[in-house]
């Protein structure tokens, strides 16, 4: 059930996507129809959050029941003595999933508005309060105290400033204003706080601002499931080569028990630091980030040592992860994106480099994941068949758990290939609609089945390094 239009796409890009998705392999075993109405169904489905919240446990610090005891007292708080559920994944252990509750529609609209930016809303659809520096417009009389109507900017198009916004606008729901439209928009580069405390949120989501820091990391589903799928073992060498903010690295060496070398390589300077301060506050030790070009991670100079800093020597790691740069296009809520098709289509020749070294890297014998955030098939079962022929020593492998759906048709692989692939398809469900009467009467196990489905966009494939290279 649609409570948002479909994410808004320039022409050229939902073209794009639809002939991959309406390819003549999956046109010819769905049939033109159907094949149209999953990918319309896909659209709907991406400019809506996911059915649920998913938190990972950091269990190097603290077990899973201890956590969720912890956090049963937060919503608790959060929610007003609502009582929302909190569901251990069966298959990820230290997963834990709450159901979002909505839309909720009877919310009455307010004539005082605040219009925030595109990726500000978002954040607000998943439970985030507005920050200040996401706030772009507000009426003239409003103060602090007030309750607004909050509107997400989904084009882009409003002025910072401006007092009235009659462009295309989505409602996100009502909160109070900490600050008058006065304070905001001073010009003061230092205001960054809670502009505005979400009260009434169209979609009700629990906020993990600063919320139990050292024992939870807010990842969605499909994230949280590559380092099972990766299956670190204590005391091997692992290399996560594009690993900023950190989410996929702190769970890898909290699996390892923290025992072995987990290297972390990003080449944004900020995003490494982050990655370095989320090892802190999880007490992880066993990790060494650096700022490095993933793409020039292999070591052509055999003499020069650089003490376990990047460049390395070929064939010395156990595992690698490979969470490569993508377009992005599985993430949800995602109401517009404006990137043209040139943008869309420019990652793939950079995961080729990025593969190609992971290959090098990779002992024989070692396994290899590779993950990305988004639905072309273009960056995901298109580079899985471009490895296969171009690495023969690289064997597709099956995966587990496997809670996904199998890989997408058109690329010329085999059934028997496509089924050891995690495709995470938003659509593959119906929207749905929560409110707490429902949940009471859900059962655990529906709901973990819609919580496997209905989730962001993401593909997940797993390769043996058979011989040396």
């Amino acid at each position: 059930m649609s409570v948002f239009p479909k994410i808004f796409l320039r022409p050229e890009v939902e073209n794009y996507l639809k002939e991959g998705f309406m390819n003549k392999e999956v046109v010819s075993a769905l049939g033109k129809q159907e094949a149209e109405r999953k990918f319309e169904a896909l659209l709907n489905h991406l400019s809506h959050p996911p059915l649920f919240t998913t938190v990972r446990v950091n269990t190097h610090l603290a077990s899973v029941q201890h956590v969720k005891s912890l956090l049963l007292d937060e919503l608790q708080k959060q929610f007003n003595g609502l009582s929302v559920p909190i569901l251990q994944h069966p298959d990820l252990q230290d997963v834990l999933l709450i159901p979002v509750i909505g839309p909720r529609k009877s919310i009455k609209k307010q004539q005082c508005e605040a219009i925030v930016g595109a990726q500000c809303g978002q954040a607000v659809l998943r439970g985030a309060h507005v920050y200040v520096p996401g706030i772009v417009s507000a009426s003239k009389f409003m103060k602090a105290g007030d309750i607004i109507s909050v509107y997400s900017d989904i084009k882009g198009k409003c002025k910072k400033g401006a007092k009235e916004f009659d462009g295309t606008k989505i409602f996100l729901g009502n909160g109070i204003s900490n600050l008058s439209r006065k304070e905001i928009f001073n010009g003061l580069p230092e205001l960054k706080g809670i502009g505005i405390t979400m009260t009434e949120p169209v979609y009700l989501s629990p906020s993990f601002d600063n919320v139990l820091p050292h024992y939870l990391f807010l990842q969605n589903l499909p994230s949280a499931l590559v380092a099972h799928v990766l299956n670190p073992q204590p005391g091997e060498k692992i290399l996560d080569l594009c690993a900023a903010p950190g989410g996929k690295a702190t769970h890898i060496a909290a699996l390892m028990h923290d025992q072995g070398d987990v290297i972390a390589l990003d080449k944004i300077f900020n995003k490494v630091e982050k990655l370095k301060q989320n090892a802190l506050f999880l007490g992880l030790n066993s990790i060494r980030a650096f700022c490095f070009d993933g793409t020039k991670a292999v070591k052509l100079d055999m003499i020069e040592d650089t003490e376990g800093a990047p460049p390395f020597l070929p064939e010395s790691f156990d595992r690698i992860l490979l969470d490569a740069p993508c377009s992005g296009m599985g993430q949800r809520p995602n109401m517009a994106c404006t990137w043209t098709l040139k943008e869309v289509t420019s990652y793939q020749p950079l995961q080729r480099k990025l593969f190609t070294v992971a290959v090098q890297l990779l002992k024989p014998g070692g396994v290899l994941v590779y993950s990305t955030c988004t639905i072309t098939l273009a960056e995901n079962e298109e580079q899985v068949a471009w490895a296969l022929t171009t690495f023969p020593c690289l064997q597709l492998q099956s995966q587990e758990p496997h809670i996904g759906g199998e890989g997408m048709m058109g690329t010329g692989l085999s059934c028997e290939q496509l089924k050891q692939l995690q495709r995470f398809d938003p659509s593959a469900v119906p929207l749905q609609e929560t409110d707490i009467d429902s949940l009471r009467e859900a059962r655990t196990e529906d709901m973990m089945l819609l919580a496997n489905k209905d989730c962001i966009g993401f593909f997940i494939a797993k390769f043996v390094k058979c011989k040396s290279t």
